[in-house]
């Protein structure tokens, strides 16, 4: 879960790419809409000139050598992301929740009080007051191993690993002042550019 300070994804997957930019940019130079793989942050980045992107590439955004980024134009919001972004952007999530079923299953075996009287879980869509106790209950006897051992274990509990993708969308589009898996960013530049795109 991210604490506070600065957090810096250092990989990221590639939301939509567009080869010759799009309309509001100074020259034509291929761009991308990407999103962190740890963070979950959107960014605009420049692309190197000889280099041909899809969507779900992984690209190497960090302070090293980039091989494929030329550099990070900036943070962006949800509205501000292509329709094939937006497109495909739940489907990156859910690979991300699925490549680090660990991470996520961490959150529910660790999780506690925001507040005296609200807990991290219940900020997960779906979860009322009976799968809280339940859930903190049969985690004191022993931690849950799997989405599935979780499943089991705490009846009626709706999906765990479709609760924390919509909770990281939710979470994307700031619709919550509280944040469990995406931290709260001041962006640096906010990219303009109107509704057309040059592909």
């Amino acid at each position: 879960m991210p604490t506070e300070g600065i957090k810096k994804d250092e990989w990221a997957l590639v939301l939509d790419f567009l080869s010759h930019g799009h309309s509001s940019m100074d020259r034509s130079q291929p761009v991308a809409h990407v999103m962190g793989e740890q963070f979950f942050s959107l960014l605009e980045v420049i692309i190197r000139e000889d280099v041909t992107l899809r969507p779900e590439d992984r690209v190497y955004i960090g302070d090293k050598k980039r091989e494929r980024v030329k550099y990070i134009k900036g943070r962006i919001d949800m509205k501000d992301l292509t329709a094939a972004a937006r497109d495909h952007l739940q489907d990156v999530v859910e690979g991300v929740v699925r490549k680090n079923s660990q991470r996520f299953l961490d959150f529910f075996n660790k999780s506690g009080q925001i507040t005296t009287r609200l807990h991290q879980l219940e900020l997960l869509p779906g979860v009322g007051r009976k799968h809280l106790w339940a859930i903190i209950s049969e985690r004191k006897n022993k931690p849950f191993e799997s989405f599935k051992d979780l499943k089991a274990r705490v009846p009626l509990l709706p999906d765990p690993e479709k609760m924390i993708v919509k909770r990281i969308l939710e979470e994307i589009e700031g619709v919550d002042k509280y944040r469990l898996f995406v931290p709260k960013m001041e962006k640096q530049q906010r990219p303009r550019f109107g509704r057309t795109m040059r592909r």
